[in-house]
């Protein structure tokens, strides 16, 4: 059983849903991204998303956009980036982690290389933002090779035929997108997420996480409603980092108190 079968049926049995915060590795610098993740991993995290940062990222807003540059800017790399995924297993062994990457980082290395490096640095999925299923084929097999689940996004415009589809080539878990356009902090979830969540769970035994644009604890507990399995939360907890990038203690007690909150709010009721 993979690390994220055995999470998700924890949580399920806990009447909870999993949370999954979502951080650019390297942002601000490769010191306070260390203890970034040592925050999340301590306050609650479920499972780890972690992403790779690149220079056009183009699935993600502005929030992300920025993290992404500066976390480059500091110096930030794959190899690197590795290395501190490393340090995240170091603290939690049964902890999920999945990575978010764009195609170019791993054409880059080589794809056997990059999957190489990802087990050996303790990764359980894999999710590249800017392949479709009809491109994944030369990634499934080294994916497979390497024990590692691949993971893809469906989207609000997704029909059930694509979405099963892709949820035929998808393991750990599916990403649903809660709106039609890029990552970002948004005020009101919107109904088409929820929706998305209902219409996939009823030909889907995958776990479904849903992710885009959640930013509070009300957003938690309707898509806990919607009978999701995870939530996937990113910008918000950016958006804290990048505010207050020149305090360090601040910043860690920010995000320390976010996803305390965020989490509790998996535990109750709608």
């Amino acid at each position: 059983m993979s690390r994220y079968q055995k999470r998700f049926l924890e949580v399920r049995k806990r009447n909870e849903i999993a949370f999954v915060p979502f951080v650019v590795l390297g942002d601000p610098d490769y010191a306070a991204s260390k203890e970034i993740i040592r925050v999340l991993v301590g306050s609650g995290a479920d499972v780890l998303e972690l992403g790779l940062p690149f220079s056009d990222p183009i699935a993600d807003g502005k929030t992300i956009q920025a993290a992404d540059q500066r976390s480059i800017s500091s110096g930030m790399n794959t190899l690197k980036a590795f290395e501190l995924i490393k340090f995240a297993r170091s603290l939690d062994r049964d902890i999920p982690i999945g990575l978010l990457v764009y195609f170019n980082l791993v054409f880059s290395l080589g794809i056997e290389e990059f999957y190489r490096m990802a087990k050996a640095a303790g990764v359980d999925g894999i999710l590249i933002a800017d392949m479709p299923i009809e491109e994944s084929g030369q990634v499934l097999g080294v994916a497979e090779k390497q024990g590692i689940d691949q993971i893809f996004l469906i989207a609000p415009t997704t029909d059930n035929k694509r979405a099963k589809a892709i949820l035929s080539k998808s393991r750990g878990f599916a990403y649903l997108v809660s709106l039609t356009g890029i990552t970002g902090e948004r005020k009101k979830l919107s109904p088409e997420a929820l929706s998305l969540v209902r219409r996939v769970k009823k030909f889907s035994k995958l776990p479904l996480c849903l992710g885009f644009g959640i930013s509070n604890s009300e957003h938690v507990r309707m898509v806990k409603a919607s009978k999701a399995d995870g939530v996937i939360v990113g910008s918000a907890i950016v958006k804290l980092v990048e505010k207050n990038s020149l305090d360090r203690q601040r910043m860690l007690s920010e995000i320390r108190r976010f996803v305390g909150e965020l989490k509790n709010a998996t535990r109750k009721s709608a």
